[in-house]
């Protein structure tokens, strides 16, 4: 039980949730073990995901946006990277257990907003394509893999953008891949913080 509190309470302190939604995402146990879960590693030396979501809150908070948009990111941090713990690591991989996958099923129980959900379930992409082209030397499956994702993300890709610019600027990331995402897609509205 004092494990309990003293999670509530770390939960309640760093997450602070606004709305109803979030109060009952954060009451849910597979949420919570989530939130717990991780140690210090590269792109995220704060180790445990809530710490992640704080950082990305924090951002968040530092847009100049709508009420709505900020609910929405808000959202997808919070669902984001929270189940990291139960991803399929083996090799091969199995993207269908991906944790933006899992991230989005569970997600589907609380939010009907569909740009929400293609977000949570997407928002590792952009990094995977960078990552291919430039890191793997992989420039054609780099860019079709990109395609997919503009085609996917088509009149939302700000929304992405944002929750990608978010998520990028936090613990030690590399951020090359915002910086490549920024000058390669056409239309979005830079932001800086």
């Amino acid at each position: 039980m004092e494990n309990t509190l003293l999670q509530s309470d770390i939960i309640e302190g760093l997450l602070r949730p606004e709305t109803d939604t979030e109060n009952k995402l954060v009451r849910q146990p597979e949420f919570i073990k989530g939130l717990f879960w991780g140690k210090p590693r590269y792109g995220h030396p704060e180790g445990k995901v809530i710490f992640h979501i704080a950082e990305v809150l924090k951002n968040i908070d530092s847009l100049t946006i709508d009420t709505a948009t900020r609910r929405r990111l808000r959202l997808i941090a919070f669902l984001h990277d929270t189940f990291k713990y139960d991803e399929d690591m083996n090799r091969p991989r199995d993207w269908s257990k991906h944790h933006s996958v899992l991230a989005c099923q569970f997600a589907e129980r609380f939010i009907d907003d569909g740009t929400v959900l293609k977000v949570i379930h997407h928002h590792d992409e952009a990094f995977y394509s960078w990552r291919a082209s430039h890191v793997f030397d992989k420039k054609e499956k780099g860019e079709l893999r990109f395609q997919e994702l503009l085609k996917v993300m088509g009149d939302d890709i700000q929304l992405f953008y944002l929750f990608f610019k978010c998520d990028t600027q936090t613990g030690d990331k590399n951020q090359k891949p915002i910086v490549w995402f920024e000058k390669n897609v056409q239309g979005i509205e830079v932001v800086t913080f």
